[in-house]
């Protein structure tokens, strides 16, 4: 692959254009927003210029509702010799690319499943598809150059790929992300209307029910409008066990003796489905699932501090899986949890100790 365009320059399609340019390939840029098409050139995402024919492959990173209308257009255009998008919604978009009178057969859908809380091109990353899934949604039509065309963008980018039907797709992103974000916004809405004081000792509990809430309202409500059927279905699931355990939990609040053994042995029965579901989410796109072991390092609230503490276990050549972090409420402190391998953890904690860090056992 030695030429490629990049419609669309948020956060995944300047990410894919960085990945791009990195291996070497020309990338053009487009976007409607000439600021965001801007500010990715100037990243080094590629140039504005337009390719002076078709290019290799063309990767439309716009919202679903808009995948198919670009489609048919950069078509017409004979922007690419082959085609692929972004959209974490494959069904209802394929038919409408039929509708709008795409060429299915140069079209292959594309959805990397990787992401970030912030959006635009300023969040562009070049490692944000490293070892992550890209998922591949030929349709009977496309032709098989296309498909490896695909494939070869999904490995110029670092990405995982996965071939899959387009309902299978959208059945399994519907429980994968789609719900899920539902569920968060629910939670996260119930803070609107309580008390500053019930707002002010929210926990990392709630952090971490919430943290994807965030998102851009209109792009997932077009996410959830393009994949309603799905996602319905699995909260319709959801709701199900949730009304079971309202009733647990009204039947422990109780006074017969009987009520409330079945309901704690309800909830019991839920916490360790929950528990054992949890365990089968993977961390790692290869192998066994690792164990890790958590350093804690109390750090000062202050700007640049856990820059430094990152820097110290840099020098050990330590590679940290994941930082938590948790604010102490109203104190200028917080602690950092680091997930490192079992064998390394009593290594970096013995150096952030000899480096003055407060480390917590």
């Amino acid at each position: 692959m030695r030429t490629a365009a990049v419609v669309g320059t948020g956060l995944i399609g300047t990410s894919v254009a960085l990945a791009l340019s990195r291996r070497g390939v020309a990338v053009h840029l487009s976007d409607a927003d000439e600021r965001a098409a801007r500010t990715a050139a100037s990243l080094g995402a590629g140039t504005l210029s337009p390719p002076d024919g078709p290019v290799d492959v063309a990767v439309l990173a716009v919202p679903p509702a808009s995948t198919a209308r670009e489609l048919a257009r950069w078509q017409r255009e004979g922007l690419a010799r082959a085609y692929t998008d972004v959209a974490s919604v494959k069904t209802r978009p394929q038919r409408e690319i039929t509708r709008a009178g795409g060429d299915l057969t140069r079209y292959v859908g594309g959805h990397p499943m990787s992401g970030g809380e912030r959006s635009g091109p300023l969040a562009g990353r070049v490692d944000l598809f490293e070892r992550r899934y890209w998922i591949l949604t030929p349709s009977a039509d496309t032709e098989q150059d296309v498909l490896n065309t695909a494939l070869e963008l999904v490995s110029l980018c670092g990405g995982v790929p996965v071939v899959m039907g387009m309902a299978d797709h959208d059945r399994a992103v519907a429980l994968a992300s789609h719900a899920p974000h539902v569920v968060a916004a629910l939670m996260a809405g119930l803070l609107e209307d309580v008390t500053e004081d019930a707002v002010r000792i929210c926990g990392q509990g709630l952090r971490d029910v919430t943290r994807i809430a965030g998102g851009d309202p209109e792009l997932w409500g077009e996410i959830l409008d393009a994949n309603a059927d799905a996602v319905a279905d699995v909260l319709q699931l959801y709701a199900g066990d949730l009304a079971r355990t309202i009733a647990a939990l009204r039947a422990l609040s109780g006074e017969d003796p009987a009520d409330r053994r079945r309901g704690a042995a309800e909830l019991e029965s839920m916490l360790r489905r929950g528990t054992r579901g949890h365990a089968r989410i993977p961390r790692k796109h290869h192998g066994p699932e690792p164990r890790y072991a958590e350093v804690d390092v109390v750090i000062s609230d202050q700007p640049g501090v856990l820059a430094r503490l990152l820097a110290s276990a840099d020098d050990v050549e330590v590679n940290i899986e994941d930082v938590r972090i948790e604010h102490a409420l109203d104190e200028p402190s917080g602690r950092v949890r680091l997930l490192v391998s079992q064998d390394s953890a009593s290594v970096l904690a013995q150096r952030l100790d000899a480096d003055g860090w407060e480390v917590r056992t």
